[in-house]
């Protein structure tokens, strides 16, 4: 535990010459500048500031304008001069942060932006090391046979998690079909517990804050809503479209089953949004923690000294919170989907009546 907490120390210490060096080049620290340039996306990847020059990863844009046609060109172009071949990133309004095509009227056109951004790249390293442990566990027991002890380490941690899940989360919540989910639940969970923690490491290739872009977690739950209502079975739609309420809930008003298919929608809703604002929520409070250290040290020694491991501890505390959020939120999403998709195959009445008869011959019988 002391090791993990040093090794902890030492990378959130990685983050503070980073913001040193913006305090040092102007008076006061732009902490709504730093606090968004991390959660929002961009089209390169900084990596380090060393003296007045900035280390970054260039990434590739790809754009297709309606007047222009096709363009592909690496994201430095944008750094150099305010404007390239005709785009330039938006700094306010609707497409802030985002490239738009400045037409000769000075009217801004948004393009097709195919970009490998930050969050994009991201997303790829979180998956590829998501398959690398996947198939080094996997390595592990196609090489011993199941009358083998236990193993132990990494791969015991994996089989012990993916036991817990299936277990006490897809089997339950699923029901009798689970092992037809099973993949699909445990993907989402590894990969959004692996992005969640990668993004709490603030050195490259990790630091990417994939889990707090609203975009990746509306696709995750994109997921979960197909898989609900297109392996739905017809109990499912039954209860969704024709209630077993009085009729008068449901015709010639349809009163239940508009409020049914509402649900539909705002299931996907609850679960981009809590994924989202939790994961971006705990980063924004550990860069204004990083943040009031260089704020205080201009108030003098009297004040910066204690302020600052203050705000040291407390950065501490809130990555050795942000890990177990990690964990929760991946488990809650996991959760939910597996909720959602036992809901989406309830048993039909009829099979249930059959249940009931067999038994009530076998006591007859008996």
């Amino acid at each position: 535990m002391k090791r993990f907490i040093a090794i902890l120390s030492l990378l959130l210490l990685a983050v503070l010459p980073c913001v040193a060096q913006e305090s040092a080049q102007d008076e006061t620290v732009d902490v709504k500048g730093i606090i968004f340039g991390h959660l929002k996306d961009s089209y390169h990847w900084h990596i380090i500031t060393i003296g007045e020059k900035e280390v970054s990863l260039q990434l590739p844009v790809m754009l297709y304008s309606k007047v222009s046609g096709w363009h592909f060109f690496m994201s430095d172009k944008l750094e150099e001069t305010e404007s390239y071949d005709g785009f330039r990133i938006a700094e306010e309004g609707a497409y802030a942060g985002k490239l738009v095509e400045v037409l000769p009227d000075g009217t801004e056109l948004k393009p097709l932006d195919l970009s490998l951004t930050k969050v994009a790249l991201g997303v790829i390293i979180n998956a590829l090391l998501l398959c690398v442990i996947v198939m080094c566990t996997a390595r592990w027991y196609k090489r011993h046979k199941a009358t083998d002890p236990a193993p132990g380490g990494f791969v015991g941690l994996m089989e012990y998690v993916v036991a817990m899940i299936v277990d006490d989360v897809i089997k339950p919540s699923v029901g009798k079909d689970y092992k037809r989910y099973t993949p699909l639940l445990l993907t989402i969970f590894f990969f959004i517990l692996l992005s969640n923690i990668m993004g709490l490491i603030p050195i490259f290739p990790a630091g990417a804050n994939v889990t707090g872009n609203i975009a990746i977690t509306l696709t995750l739950a994109l997921v979960t809503f197909f898989t609900v209502n297109v392996f739905g079975n017809r109990e499912y739609w039954k209860e969704i479209l024709w209630p077993d309420v009085p009729v008068f809930l449901k015709a010639p008003v349809p009163l239940l089953p508009f409020i049914e298919i509402v649900g539909i929608f705002t299931k996907p809703f609850a679960l981009t949004v809590r994924l989202f604002a939790n994961i971006t929520a705990g980063h924004a409070i550990i860069l204004s923690l990083t943040c009031v250290i260089f704020i205080t040290a201009k108030m003098g020694p009297l004040i910066g000294a204690p302020m600052t491991v203050l705000s040291v501890f407390f950065m501490v505390f809130m990555n050795m919170l942000e890990l177990l959020v990690a964990y929760i939120q991946a488990y809650v999403f996991t959760m939910l989907s597996a909720v959602f998709i036992g809901l989406s195959r309830p048993e039909e009445h009829h099979a249930k009546e059959e249940e009931v008869q067999v038994e009530k011959e076998n006591s007859l019988t008996t």
